[in-house]
């Protein structure tokens, strides 16, 4: 089955494309990418701006396009917390159906982290152990902690890069002032939930998905990504709070210069890293790893899951004492048989 994944975001419009069954991993063949620049198009009230509304329906229409073109069988289109908050989503929403052909679902801030989880969960495998997922999107910040298949506490903070720089980080480059209140405000929301985390014990290890870490990790010296999903990917706090400064100092412009940061993140990167460096330093992580499989894996993990569980059901049948006999050539001639005691 190929199956494909709208994911309708502040950033753009992302379509992968997988050729997918049961058991085997969802890694993509085909990925179409639109802009959306939803952060530019956000207004005091909440509400998307028309220019912004413009664009992703333009976007999302010439993803499901290219969806059409490559064939898919099922495409799964949702939208994160840029589209999801705003004020006006419900006539987003309409618009999208009636002029791109696509209802997309808003999935709720817990659903993200579950779902996070999940795809890296199945990247690492089992023998990962207890996991700390990290992620930090446009609008939210997810976290998810688990040693089983679904995670033991799932949560979503209001710490998302594009939202956090249009609150505290108005100029460009932005002011130690800014900068200062940024790095208060971080602390303050991540206690609400660092005691809880504390006390579920420490985790094996800490993975982080999502665009920002990526960014960082790379601007760290990390392998790019042309190098492919298994190459080991990793971020040292150290790291993040060296570069902290450096981006800082610098505008937009500059920034999207640097190895990994698009032009299109490039405003958004300081408040990413201000937002990582907080929690690294709140739940005491010295270094983590990067996952390549995020959102659009677990949700097309889950429906795989799904399928197979509704279409191949696994019936048991009571196990019932038997007695095991043994081929001839099997026994020595001179041996014999022992009963097989009655229970």
């Amino acid at each position: 089955m190929r199956i494909g994944v709208l994911d309708v975001g502040s950033n753009s419009a992302q379509l992968q494309v997988v050729e997918a069954s049961p058991g085997a991993p969802p890694l993509p063949t085909h990925a179409v990418k639109h802009a959306t620049l939803l952060g530019e198009a956000i207004q005091p009230d909440g509400s998307i701006a028309p220019e912004g509304a413009d664009r992703v329906i333009e976007a999302v229409r010439d993803t499901v396009a290219a969806a059409r073109s490559l064939q898919v069988d099922r495409l799964f289109a949702f939208a994160t917390s840029a589209v999801r908050d705003a004020s006006n989503r419900a006539e987003i929403a309409a618009r999208l159906r009636d002029e791109a052909g696509i209802q997309p679902r808003f999935l709720t801030g817990e659903d993200e982290a579950r779902l996070t989880y999940l795809a890296v969960r199945r990247w690492y495998g089992w023998s990962a152990g207890r996991l700390l997922v990290l992620d930090i999107g446009g609008g939210s910040m997810e976290i998810a902690l688990g040693r089983d298949a679904q995670p033991e506490l799932a949560v979503s903070l209001p710490l998302g890069a594009g939202r956090l720089t249009r609150a505290f980080l108005p100029d460009d480059p932005p002011s130690k002032r800014q900068l200062r209140e940024l790095r208060r405000h971080s602390r303050s929301t991540l206690r609400e939930v660092s005691d809880r985390l504390r006390w579920e014990g420490d985790p094996k290890r800490v993975i982080a998905s999502s665009k920002t870490f990526k960014q960082l990790a790379r601007l760290a010296g990390a392998p790019a990504q042309r190098t492919g999903p298994f190459v080991r990917r990793r971020l040292r706090r150290s790291d993040v709070a060296a570069w902290i400064p450096r981006l800082a100092e610098v505008p937009a412009a500059e920034r999207a210069r640097l190895r990994g940061i698009s032009e299109a993140r490039a405003r958004q990167v300081v408040a990413g890293a201000i937002v990582a460096h907080a929690v690294m330093t709140t739940l005491d992580i010295t270094a983590l790893d990067v996952s390549p499989w995020a959102l659009r894996e677990g949700i097309i993990l889950h429906h795989l899951e799904t399928v197979m569980h509704q279409e191949q059901p696994l019936t048991l049948d009571s196990l019932q004492p038997v007695e095991v006999l043994e081929p001839s050539f099997a026994r020595p001639a001179n041996v014999t048989k022992m009963p097989v005691p009655s229970t």
